[in-house]
């Protein structure tokens, strides 16, 4: 679990990398549906040393052995971390991006740790590969 200013710092690191950042929740049923897109992309670029896929579960930190259950069960390969920081969603989700609403699912792209994408609601996977394809 981390707080949003540890995401932050983790996307600043991120530098030569092309980082895709999915927020998500295992209640929200159209973030369940998206996430086997996700994770056959991240299979087929994982092995590049300049792409990296995390994933932001935004469920409740009291909920976090559920969601290492669903990480089991899903078989995620891509990193997952749970975003302990819910009471500030006004003040941090304006600063990922100014035309969130807070509505999952979110995908925010970035290249050199710059962002480049920024799609609110459901990706698919071509959706996904065309925006990797195009900044990596």
């Amino acid at each position: 679990m981390i707080k949003y200013e540890m995401l932050e710092n983790k996307i600043q690191e991120e530098k030569d990398v092309l980082l895709v950042l999915n927020f998500w929740s295992t209640t929200c049923a159209p973030c369940v549906k998206e996430l086997p897109d996700f994770m056959e992309v991240n299979n087929k670029h994982k092995d590049n040393p300049k792409f990296k896929m995390l994933l932001v579960s935004l469920d409740r930190p009291k909920d976090k052995d559920r969601v290492v259950q669903f990480i089991k069960n899903k078989k995620l390969s891509a990193e997952v971390i749970l975003l302990d920081d819910i009471k500030r969603m006004n003040t941090w989700i304006p600063r990922f991006e100014k035309n969130w609403d807070g509505n999952i699912p979110v995908t925010i792209i970035y290249k050199n740790s710059e962002k480049v994408h920024f799609s609110d609601g459901e990706m698919t996977k071509t959706e996904l590969e065309n925006v990797i394809t195009k900044n990596l």
